[in-house]
């Protein structure tokens, strides 16, 4: 396993992150658990969760299998990075209850306590905000963030889905108050969805945050999705189906996969070490539903791709150019 530090901080973690979006609502618990262990055995020590994760009734089920994890052996605790997410509304379905959800300093406080007693834990290494709250000032955020750091409640905090000015703001607010600020931000970004390079990646270098992409395979679209259509008879769905409908997207996602073809390559381990090529990225986020998920996922850091065959990549898939040349002149 390779590791790298997670942007500016001392922390070191490795280059894939194990995403756990998919523990409870597809992969039961012992499965669950089984990744977890196939992860750690790899030397995969970055683990990332949200609290909404288990979705509608079951919200917060991913962090209390992970939770069960930790308390069949509580040295797993030390060798994993943590990261969760607060952000969304944890109160009953239906509409949120008043200050149940974002970023008040009142919901943070309440979060981050039911997410410490459900993962079993008493710190969480790197606390996410899931979205922007464009209601609550980074002062009052920061305020919140910085009495949990001197509790030891949490080490770091990190964005989710944060576009490059309010990466700005974030950390200009944190510097004003002598704090260390965002130190990761995760977003949408792979060879298929490239705007993250126009303004968020760029941010996230200026400011020494570490990105963590999720999605990486853009809903199956990166993974093969033509190949298993035609020798399995698996259709495609959700992301993936819709992009096929298209004809124009489905050429290029047929020249994708026949120019893996002609180089011998998986595309979905291709798509996985496209992203470890980039700059400013720590490291991709993947979410096995099975250990064997997993096992194909660890083959990505293993695949070497030349200049000839980024080039062809970037043909294929172009991304938007710099800012502001990419608009402006």
């Amino acid at each position: 396993m390779e590791y790298t530090q997670l942007g500016r901080t001392g922390l070191k973690v490795s280059r894939l992150v194990l995403g756990t979006m998919n523990f409870g609502p597809q992969t039961d618990e012992s499965t669950s658990h089984a990744i977890m262990d196939a992860a750690l055995d790899a030397g995969l020590n970055y683990f990332d969760t949200a609290n909404v994760y288990g979705w509608g009734e079951e919200k917060g089920r991913t962090e209390e299998i992970i939770g069960s994890w930790f308390a069949k052996d509580p040295a797993h605790r030390d060798k994993v990075v943590l990261a969760t997410k607060v952000y969304g509304n944890m109160g009953p379905d239906g509409p949120a209850w008043p200050n149940h959800d974002k970023l008040s300093a009142v919901n943070i406080r309440r979060a981050v306590e039911a997410s410490l007693k459900r993962l079993g834990t008493d710190y969480i290494d790197i606390y996410q905000f899931h979205h922007v709250d464009r209601l609550t000032p980074f002062e009052e955020i920061w305020q919140a963030i910085d009495v949990l750091i001197q509790q030891g409640k949490i080490l770091y905090a990190g964005s989710s889905n944060f576009p490059g000015y309010k990466i700005a703001q974030a950390n200009e607010a944190a510097a004003r108050r002598g704090t260390v600020g965002l130190v990761s931000e995760q977003c949408l970004y792979n060879l298929y969805e490239r705007r993250a390079e126009m303004e968020v990646i760029p941010a996230a270098q200026e400011y020494g945050l570490g990105v963590i992409p999720w999605s990486p395979l853009h809903g199956g679209v990166l993974g093969g999705v033509i190949r298993k259509e035609v020798q399995g008879g698996r259709r495609a769905s959700g992301r993936a189906a819709d992009l096929l409908a298209d004809p124009a997207q489905r050429a290029r996602i047929q020249a994708y996969e026949d120019l893996l073809d002609k180089h011998g390559l998986d595309p979905a381990e291709t798509a996985l070490a496209w992203l470890l090529t980039r700059p400013g990225v720590t490291g991709p986020i993947v979410g096995p539903r099975t250990p064997e998920q997993l096992q194909g996922a660890l083959r990505a850091l293993d695949v070497e791709l030349g200049e000839e065959l980024l080039a062809s990549l970037d043909e294929i898939f172009p991304g938007p150019g710099p800012s502001p040349e990419a608009f402006a002149w």
